[in-house]
């Protein structure tokens, strides 16, 4: 069984299971990657002064977001075509569960909401705008009936998919012969990651179950993606509508100004999710850790305040609740602890961050996360702080 101590171990391992255009489509961000640089070079900005008297010796790490206990800050986040691993979103949802958190489920995923809220029963369904109101609607109804118990739509998606360092095979569209000829030389320059597959006889294929169209058909990935950018973007009148259709639990996922935040507010959302898409989005966008604070005083009284993007430690988690995030989403970090080893490669990801959350707060004194503050943190940077323009 593999092992790991931190995550920088997880990533070399997954670097090299992987296929490298699989491998560059879970590490690359956009463009130069400023962005996903910076996601990570922002949390090293910020430092703590430890203490040597009263330290904790009980911990309180739990949290509560979008109505969902989790017994520490840290939730899966949404992300898709998790067939890097046969164990798929639903190994992923069987660590969470085991490490008492939740899961996001993107529309994306290899594996449909309904099997991933049998193996997790905190699933949160992340609904992207692909398609007409009936086909959103049909979608929304699904996670309804599978037991989603709240709803993320993702609205922070520009279609810039450029990589200074080229960009990987886009994924198929169908299953021929000429697709799987493609594909193939990829699939065999790392034969133990295939046999993985073969062993349980199946092949990696994307077909994305949670876009099923209207007349029951599972489209593959290219397919859907197709149609997602024939899709006119979402209104405010088309957030609103959805947030009135689920009548649940709401998040908005890629806020990053104030006048955004506050339009989530104004349509009822209960959460936000500070997030440049984990530097997919507009390269050259700060961290949201530079604009959490502000963004916290805006409207942190009114909704659950998340923040995703560059979290590779357990003291990453600690410096984001000091900064007023009520827990993070973690992207990347899993999904390295996915490609090495599976459910149970994931598992030990949460259980390297919970453990790092633990060992920072008992450093610097702290026995809950109610308890942690601005007044925790060190400026490494007296230009940390990034005011949002609007």
């Amino acid at each position: 069984m593999i092992r790991f101590r931190n995550l920088a171990e997880a990533e070399r391992v997954a670097k090299r299971r992987l296929p490298r255009a699989i491998w560059l489509a879970v590490k690359a961000g956009n463009e130069q990657g400023w962005t996903l640089d910076e996601n990570v070079r922002a949390f090293s900005e910020l430092g703590f002064s430890p203490t040597v008297f009263d330290r904790p010796t009980n911990f309180d790490l739990s949290a509560r977001v979008l109505g969902i206990d989790v017994e520490f800050p840290v939730l899966v986040s949404p992300v898709g075509a998790q067939a890097i691993h046969p164990d798929g979103e639903v190994g992923v949802a069987r660590a969470a569960a085991r490490a008492g958190t939740a899961i996001g489920l993107s529309s994306w995923s290899s594996d449909s909401v309904a099997d991933v809220a049998r193996a997790n029963d905190s699933t949160i369904f992340q609904l992207y705008w692909v398609g007409s109101r009936p086909e959103i609607e049909a979608r929304v109804e699904a996670a309804r009936a599978a037991g989603a118990k709240a709803l993320i739509v993702t609205l922070d998606w520009s279609f810039t998919p450029r990589r200074d360092w080229g960009v990987p095979p886009a994924p198929p569209s169908d299953r021929s012969i000429s697709t799987l000829a493609r594909l193939a030389p990829h699939a065999l320059s790392r034969p133990g990651w295939l046999m993985g597959y073969l062993r349980r006889g199946r092949i990696p294929e994307l077909r994305v179950p949670n876009l099923v169209t209207l007349d029951g058909r599972v489209p593959y990935f290219g397919k859907a993606w197709a149609d997602f950018e024939a899709t006119p973007p979402p209104t405010w009148d088309d957030v609103k509508w959805l947030r009135d259709l689920w009548g649940g639990p709401f998040m908005v996922k890629g806020i990053s100004t104030v006048r955004d935040a506050k339009l989530c507010v104004d349509l009822g959302a209960d959460a936000i999710s500070l997030s440049n898409h984990g530097g997919n989005n507009i390269d050259g966008t700060p961290s949201p850790l530079r604009q959490l604070p502000y963004l916290v005083d805006a409207v942190g009284d009114q909704v659950d305040v998340m923040v995703d993007g560059g979290i590779r430690r357990g003291s990453d988690v600690v410096k984001a609740v000091a900064l007023g995030a009520k827990a993070v989403f973690i992207g990347r970090a899993f999904l390295y602890g996915l490609a090495a080893g599976g459910e149970e490669g994931v598992y030990q990801v949460l259980q390297v961050l919970r453990n790092g959350i633990r060992e920072t707060m008992y450093g610097i004194g702290r026995g809950s996360l109610s308890e942690l503050s601005r007044d925790d943190l060190l400026l490494l940077n007296p230009h940390f702080f990034v005011p949002p323009t609007r």
